[in-house]
């Protein structure tokens, strides 16, 4: 299992060195637009050494990947719930040569992101409601986990499986089948952000 340590909760920005630092695999960044959620974040400066992983909580896809290319991302990722075309947005990643997340919320229908599964390279499940840090673990996203492995097993498809939202030292357990886990304030409102992360990756 791989760690991306979300940096939404971090407020001092002299603390991302730190994270930069840490065992963490992935660095993850949350943008919001205040329109596809109801909360806004956006960076215009991302100087770490850790490989990006990009989440767009924003309607204007193709505009926030315009701007987040020049930080060579590793992971962009979108969500399926946008009213857009979302193979057309899969394939202006691949010209880009970006591996392709596509993130889908707690409530909406699993058919809706089977469409898409052969061409992406990651899939996103929320854990939570997306837009805000700290929320509390929703228990049915095993299951959603669970079908997702099961399509990718019988498909030979080739994405991995990142969760976010909620992610703990007790709710890693329920997650342990995913190939990517997301952490945010768990980690980041501590002291010790490399003790946290031994905490929750041993």
């Amino acid at each position: 299992m791989l760690l991306s340590t979300s940096i939404l909760s971090i407020k001092d920005k002299n603390r991302f060195k730190e994270i930069d630092e840490t065992t963490t695999d992935f660095i993850h960044v949350d943008v919001m637009d205040g329109k596809f959620v109801d909360n806004y974040n956006d960076y215009e400066q991302l100087n770490f050494n850790k490989k990006l992983d990009v989440h767009l909580m924003v309607e204007d896809v193709i505009n926030y990947i315009k701007k987040y290319e020049k930080f060579h991302p590793y992971f962009i990722t979108f969500h399926v719930e946008i009213n857009q075309d979302v193979k057309k947005i899969i394939n202006y990643l691949k010209e880009k040569n970006i591996k392709v997340g596509l993130s889908i919320k707690p409530d909406t229908d699993l058919k809706k992101i089977i469409p898409f599964l052969e061409y992406i390279d990651l899939v996103l499940v929320m854990s939570v409601e997306p837009g805000h840090g700290g929320q509390k673990f929703i228990e049915k996203t095993t299951k959603r986990i669970d079908q997702l492995i099961k399509l990718r097993e019988q498909n030979n498809y080739n994405y991995f499986i990142e969760v976010d939202g909620g992610i703990n030292q007790e709710t890693i357990k329920k997650v342990k089948n995913v190939d990517i886990v997301v952490s945010g304030s768990y980690i980041t409102n501590s002291d010790n952000f490399q003790k946290q992360i031994d905490n929750i990756i041993c």
